[in-house]
């Protein structure tokens, strides 16, 4: 069986159903995104929301958040990013739940985020919540999904607001072989690179992008998107980043 994943990821939902982020209508491109997923996709057997889900933390972004996942019809798992409020977050539903089983595969939502910080760090509960649902499950493959990257991507002023203890996390995942994924946000960009075997997958907001390699906040002219991944029996990961068409941008 071939396991169908949607993450979408860096929303920035305002409490205004009108707000802007860098000029860019940010509910508007989420319903463009979702819509997008609903024409190009069946329904997925799991979403992942992997942070910045709102932009100003109010219950009114994550419940407009909450109900556009819920029109993809498929359970969602979702992480808060450093934009986020986890306390309102979790009172809307989302974030509630940050692992799960599937047939060959496992699923594992980790918090990166560091109270009023731009940058990540995991927790030492985290990381035993790690280890431990690994250790419990080594005949499954697995996925884990964070917010922030845990390696380098090339750009001085993002990577000086990534994971601080990455090697803490690779500590933890080189014991375990059969962790095949990780997936992560917060770059508003495409990344695809390997350590240890692992496939390391950033993915693009669902908003504004940031021009990779630039040593300064900088934005790209791409549009927002989201990845498709499919997750197969034998460990085999098959994805593809979907962007919308420029003139549904909501500028």
């Amino acid at each position: 069986m071939t396991l169908r994943l949607l993450q979408i990821t860096d929303t920035h939902l305002f409490a205004d159903r009108a707000g802007r982020l860098k000029g860019i209508d940010t509910t508007a491109a989420l319903n463009a995104v979702i819509d997008t997923c609903h024409q190009r996709h069946p329904v997925p057997e799991l979403v992942l929301l992997t942070g910045d889900l709102s932009h100003d933390g109010s219950a009114a972004s994550y419940r407009r958040v909450a109900e556009a996942a819920a029109a993809l019809d498929a359970p969602v798992l979702a992480i808060p990013g450093n934009h986020d409020d986890p306390a309102v977050m979790r009172q809307s539903g989302l974030g509630r739940e940050r692992y799960r089983l599937m047939p060959g595969w496992q699923i594992i939502m980790l918090d990166s985020t560091v109270t009023d910080e731009e940058q990540g760090r995991l927790a030492e509960d985290e990381l035993a919540f790690l280890d431990d649902r690994l250790s419990r499950h080594p005949d499954r493959h697995a996925l884990i999904a964070l917010h922030h990257h845990p390696v380098p991507v090339g750009s001085r002023w993002l990577d000086a607001i990534g994971l601080e203890n990455g090697h803490a996390l690779f500590g933890i995942t080189r014991r375990h072989p059969q962790v095949r994924v990780l997936v992560f946000g917060h770059i508003h960009q495409a990344f695809d690179k390997k350590r240890d075997g692992i496939r390391l997958l950033g993915t693009p907001a669902s908003c504004v992008q940031f021009r990779p390699r630039a040593d300064d906040f900088s934005l790209d002219a791409l549009p927002p998107g989201y990845r498709l991944l499919e997750l197969s029996a034998d460990g085999a990961i098959a994805t593809e980043v979907v962007r919308l068409p420029a003139q549904e941008r909501s500028t």
